[in-house]
């Protein structure tokens, strides 16, 4: 497990960094709060343990852009604030568990051994974007784009054609069946031989304008590819 570590005391720092190395994890260091973000963005941690003040700074207030990060990692927040309004608090930001300071270092294994445990039991998160050429789906708004030259056109898509559209985008330069397509899309295994799947493939290219850069090729015989226009 790969673990960020986060405290504006080098001292305390420093100690976790050699406590947590010697019981064999990967561990980074750093000691200010407005670099957490693009560093756990760049560095992709499994578990950030990350102090409660920096300073006069509360780091709940990151915990949000941290969760929002395709890659966040499980947060672990150290404070001398106990009081129980203070670890609602944090909880209710993001963080994953909260240990007061002072602590006893085995405690602090402890607790992170058990959140390794959670981070291995979970699935592997979705995307939540899919791009392929000039197109970009939002697969939680279920919003198709043409991105060009940092500009958004929007496209217009039913729920199918948004659905099938993504697919292709996820088997990018593949070429899909029929019947995978039906089984994917529609989740039916209803007879292959029906139009259904090229009467929305057809209505699918109508909405494609050539600024996507895309098309969906007919592979006679197999089924269709999307592929990049050269």
């Amino acid at each position: 497990m790969k673990i960020l570590i986060a405290d504006d005391e080098l001292s305390l720092v420093n100690f976790l960094y050699r406590g947590l190395t010697a019981e064999g994890f990967e561990c980074i260091k750093e000691t200010a709060l407005h670099n957490l973000v693009d560093l756990a963005k760049r560095e992709q941690p499994d578990l950030l343990v990350l102090d409660r003040m920096f300073g006069e700074d509360d780091s709940v207030e990151i915990l949000p852009a941290l969760k929002q990060l395709s890659h966040g990692p499980m947060v672990l927040l150290l404070s001398a604030l106990d009081d129980i309004v203070e670890k609602v608090t944090g909880l209710d930001k993001g963080a994953d568990d909260y240990l007061c300071k002072p602590f006893d270092f085995d405690e602090l294994l402890a607790r992170v051994n058990a959140l390794g445990r959670r981070h291995r039991a979970q699935p592997d998160k979705a995307p939540r974007q899919l791009s392929f050429a000039n197109l970009q789906l939002d697969l939680e708004s279920k919003l198709a784009s043409i991105i060009r030259d940092g500009n958004a056109e929007e496209l217009t898509l039913t729920n199918i054609e948004f659905n099938l559209l993504s697919y292709f985008i996820e088997s990018q330069n593949k070429v899909l069946t029929r019947e995978r397509i039906l089984s994917r899309v529609w989740q039916s295994n209803t007879d292959p031989l029906t139009n259904i799947v090229d009467v929305y493939i057809s209505r699918l290219r109508q909405k494609l304008p050539p600024a996507a850069g895309i098309e969906i090729a007919t592979i006679r015989g197999n089924g269709y590819r999307l592929k990049a226009l050269s």
